[in-house]
């Protein structure tokens, strides 16, 4: 708990003075769409949803060493050679330690302006005069200061106030800001909530230490959607876009294994193929182990608890692990019958059929739900070799070259792996 200094305000009524009428406007008029300015990175102006717009505030957070700073300088870079004038202003950096990055990614060259500073009122002063920039990058948030309040920087109130007068700043001169932002060990952006209802846009920066690739995913964004994600590989020349993301994520797919599916999703308007891996293994505890990568694991617990209740499978007597492979993070429920696929295969010990795909949500009494865009799903497996399909019934697609192969209830699916145990149990009840 930090102290913060203020005056006493006593909340009263207003007083007997008139005040001015506001003037009111109708929802139609001759509104001009947002002027866009692009960066050239194709996979972060379609996560912005066209580009930087001028007088704008975006966010960007992500954990540590994930590349935050990495992106930002490229896409300045690159702007700066389009003839934009950018500035990066570091307040954990050193110049000479930007420089070294620039020089390390191949961007010594391109004209832009470095600081280091953290006083809000500096960097105010430099920014709001004749050589103002078009984009500006304070890296980052929470250690940037105001010296009117006696808290420390990264205390709640030093990140409101200062978000709160580079924002205005922004508005008042159309400069794009873009402010980094630390995240907490849950994931969240550390600081006040309220930083992510003053800005346009939150930028997430998502990925694993242990796999190449990096997702950028718009959670907030009032020039644009906020379901599209762009997808990046870290590489020693600084991060590439992946234009085919599910070319890369199944490029390391082996065939005839079993417990695992490639599930077709849709992330924002871009069909993304991923491959779904399961393990379940007897276990010698009392209470089973349930390990979950890249998917939410009380929905993993509401798919198991179908299972066994009305596909009749032991499942409460074994660990069961589950990884979304490629360091991706999947969110839509459509997932639920490629993981139930994946889970029953892994069980059986039987591979699922070759080049086949599958998408279906799951309800509690075990009927297969239909999911929407389905024909883009369908469309991005055909163009990349598949030869099948697992869907839900009354699937409404236009013609493919793919085998459609409906299901409506999960016990369709698991008696084609032809489990023993579960055929006892059912000849039993």
């Amino acid at each position: 708990m930090v102290e913060e200094a203020g005056t006493k305000v006593v909340p009263r009524g207003l007083s007997r003075g008139k005040g001015r009428r506001i003037e009111y406007a109708a929802l139609k008029g001759d509104t001009k769409p947002a002027p866009r300015t692009a960066t050239g990175i194709g996979e972060l102006d379609r996560v912005c949803g066209g580009g930087f717009v001028p007088g704008s505030a975006l966010l960007v957070g992500g954990d540590p060493g994930i590349g935050k700073s990495t992106l930002l300088l490229q896409a300045v870079a690159v702007l700066a050679k389009q003839g934009l004038a950018c500035d990066y202003i570091s307040g954990e950096e050193s110049v000479d330690q930007v420089r070294l990055r620039a020089d390390r990614l191949g961007l010594a060259d391109a004209p832009v302006r470095v600081a280091a500073a953290t006083d809000v009122r500096d960097i105010i002063a430099s920014l709001d005069g004749k050589n103002a920039p078009d984009v500006v990058v304070i890296d980052s948030i929470q250690t940037m200061f105001v010296d009117n309040l006696d808290s420390a920087p990264g205390s709640v109130g030093q990140v409101r106030g200062s978000a709160q007068e580079l924002i205005r700043l922004a508005k008042r001169r159309g400069l794009t800001v873009i402010l980094v932002g630390h995240v907490t060990k849950e994931g969240m952006i550390a600081g006040p909530r309220v930083l992510e209802h003053m800005v346009d846009t939150v930028l997430y920066f998502e990925g694993e230490r242990g796999h190449q690739f990096r997702i950028l995913r718009a959670v907030k964004n009032r020039f644009g959607p906020t379901d599209e994600i762009g997808v990046f590989e870290m590489t020693d020349a600084g991060l590439m876009e992946v234009p085919n993301p599910s070319a890369l994520f199944l490029a390391d797919r082996k065939g005839s294994v079993s417990g695992a599916a490639v599930f077709a999703g849709i992330e924002g308007t871009r069909p993304v193929l991923v491959e779904i891996q399961a393990l379940v293994a007897p276990t010698s505890l009392g209470t089973p182990r349930r390990a979950v990568v890249g998917w939410d694991s009380s929905r993993l617990a509401m798919v198991l608890a179908v299972l066994e209740a009305r596909c009749n499978l032991r499942l409460a007597g074994r660990d069961v692990y589950l990884n979304v492979a490629g360091g991706l993070r999947i969110n839509e429920p459509a997932a639920d019958l490629a993981v139930a696929a994946a889970l029953v295969s892994a069980y059986a010990d039987a591979p699922m059929p070759d080049e086949t795909v599958i998408f279906g949500e799951i309800g509690l009494s075990g009927e297969i739900r239909a999911v929407a865009q389905s024909d883009i799903r369908l469309k991005e497996a055909a163009k990349l070799g598949f030869a099948q399909a697992f869907a839900p019934a009354g699937l409404r697609t236009r013609r493919h070259a793919l085998k459609i192969t409906e299901f409506s209830h999960l016990s369709e699916l698991v008696d084609r792996f032809e489990i023993e145990g579960s055929k006892e149990l059912t000849a039993e009840t």
